[in-house]
């Protein structure tokens, strides 16, 4: 599910994001590019355990390779490049690093604490890429990439017991609250509810959006 939700104009620390608002009428007027996958670009770049670690994670005590998330907080550069080079091809919207920075895929690594740290930074780098491509002619957008979690509200994770769960509704839309509320923080300008195949986990990150904007 691809659901785009524009930002109201937010005051966000020293600055105002109102970029979202303008969205409307661009699409409008012309198609907008949205960039391709992150995970994908990640791949290239052939990471080891070491390098998603950083110096920061070095001693952590377990796997966090494939984390890619954790790379907006260890390897930021990297990061950045693949935003810029979705930008220099002439994307409009590029999505933050944060496919699965909900508190409920983090603890998968042990990270959940660190869902918001990585949801801020992630939006950041983004913000900084596209303000730097952005023109009067061609601004660039920011979408804050809200995606699945490894657990799911309506399918049970036990094929012999149909009505096992093991997460709650109430569970996902506080992750996906935290979530958005981080990306807002960090400056993305419009969030991408995306590939999320459980109905029931996008209804939550949906409602937690609609909150957002009480």
């Amino acid at each position: 599910m691809n659901q785009p939700a524009a930002l109201a104009p937010r005051p966000i620390g020293d600055a105002k994001y109102t970029r979202g608002a303008a969205l409307p009428a661009l699409l409008a007027s012309r198609i907008l590019i949205l960039d391709g996958a992150m995970g994908t670009m990640i791949q290239r770049y052939k990471l080891d355990e070491a390098a998603y670690r950083g110096e920061r994670f070095k001693d952590y005590p377990r796997d966090i390779k494939g984390n890619n998330e954790l790379l907006s907080l260890t390897q930021p550069q990297i990061i950045s490049e693949i935003h810029e080079q979705y930008l220099a091809a002439g994307a409009d919207i590029i999505e933050t690093n944060t496919f699965g920075a909900t508190t409920v895929a983090q603890d998968d690594y042990g990270m959940g604490e660190l869902a918001v740290e990585m949801n801020v930074a992630s939006a950041r780098l983004a913000r900084a890429a596209c303000d730097k491509y952005s023109t009067p002619g061609k601004p660039r957008f920011v979408a804050g990439a809200i995606g699945p979690t490894p657990k799911t509200a309506s399918i049970s994770p036990d094929v012999n017991d149909p009505g096992a769960r093991n997460v709650t509704f109430e569970e996902l839309r506080r992750a996906y609250y935290e979530q958005a509320k981080a990306l807002m923080d960090g400056g993305c300008d419009l969030f991408l509810v995306e590939t999320i195949f459980d109905t029931l986990n996008a209804k939550a990150a949906l409602f937690a959006l609609d909150q957002l904007f009480e």
